[in-house]
């Protein structure tokens, strides 16, 4: 009998546009940004262990969470278990970026669990394993103990040597946004320490640029690049995730009025301002800032609320 479990028509399997190359020096390559599929499936569970919502993931976890899963468990090197190579999130470079393999750890484990309330057990294991088996990786390939933080990307060449991008990266956050750290392991302390001493704009406009000598819209060289809006609600929700106590959260909420100072007078977030003049720079209004600071606020009000909680028993 026909499956018919799932509500929407199944993928045509059909190539995909993008704007990412099929070919690279001369090899045919899969130009996907990886993280696109495992944010997904990250998603998915967190909206299902806030509401509970199973007729909404029910008719999709066969042929879209299990699938979605498999592939991400597949599409990794036999040899370092880490995902292999695509783009990253800025859609700019080609390699295995510590962004991408956190958010493929985190969507494991999310699979892990959905296996697990759909009574697969096995097969919940089987993604739980292969997320832990990321972890162990990528600590041992991208950890950089000379530096004592996370390198942004790494490549290995046809001989097996690895070739490491140590750039600072806003991005790193995903270490502990996405499971793989806790934000007060040490690690993730010194890595993000370093984002805030070295991407800050030491401007009058402030706030935190997305990589060092960011190309992208560069307004000038004595700066790291321009201020974003998401990279710096990223530094506060760490600062919220590693609070102990209420008064540790005034450095989220400081970034968090420094994004409502910058915005327009109608509240629009744009992607990047001026690092000198404030003036939005690329796309206004960005979405993905909009998100990201309701995001950030609402993780900043369940912290200020457990830290309340705990005062009063």
């Amino acid at each position: 009998m026909k499956d018919t479990s799932c509500i929407n028509t199944p993928p045509s399997k059909n190539v995909g546009s993008s704007w990412h190359p099929w070919l690279n020096n001369g090899k045919l390559q899969l130009p996907i940004q990886e993280d696109e599929s495992a944010l997904v499936l990250w998603a998915l569970w967190h909206h299902f262990d806030i509401y509970r919502d199973i007729e909404f993931i029910k008719p999709i976890y066969k042929c879209f969470i299990k699938k979605v899963a498999d592939f991400l468990l597949d599409f990794r090197d036999e040899k370092t278990k880490l995902p292999l190579p695509s783009y990253d999130l800025w859609e700019e470079r080609l390699g295995i970026h510590t962004f991408t393999v956190c958010s493929v750890y985190g969507a494991l484990m999310s699979a892990s669990r959905f296996a697990a309330a759909f009574g697969e057990i096995d097969l919940g294991e089987k993604y739980k394993n292969g997320a832990m088996e990321i972890k162990i990786s990528m600590e041992k390939y991208m950890y950089l103990n000379d530096k004592n933080r996370f390198a942004r990307m790494v490549n290995f060449s046809s001989e097996g040597d690895i070739i490491i991008d140590d750039t600072l990266d806003a991005s790193l956050y995903a270490l502990f946004a996405f499971g793989p750290y806790k934000a007060k392991d040490e690690k993730v302390k010194s890595t993000m320490e370093q984002i805030r001493e070295k991407l800050w704009c030491q401007t009058e406009v402030g706030g935190l640029a997305r990589y060092e000598n960011d190309p992208y819209y560069r307004v000038s060289n004595e700066i790291p690049g321009n201020p974003w809006f998401v990279t710096t609600l990223w530094l506060a929700l760490y600062y919220i995730e590693s609070s102990d106590s209420e008064s540790d959260l005034s450095k989220a909420m400081d970034l968090m009025k420094w994004v409502s100072d910058h915005a327009l007078e109608s509240g629009v977030l744009a992607e990047q301002v001026n690092p000198f003049t404030n003036v939005p720079l690329s796309v206004s209004p960005l979405t993905w800032s909009h998100a990201t600071f309701i995001h950030v606020t609402l993780a900043y009000l369940e912290k200020y609320k457990n830290f309340k909680t705990i005062k009063m028993s």
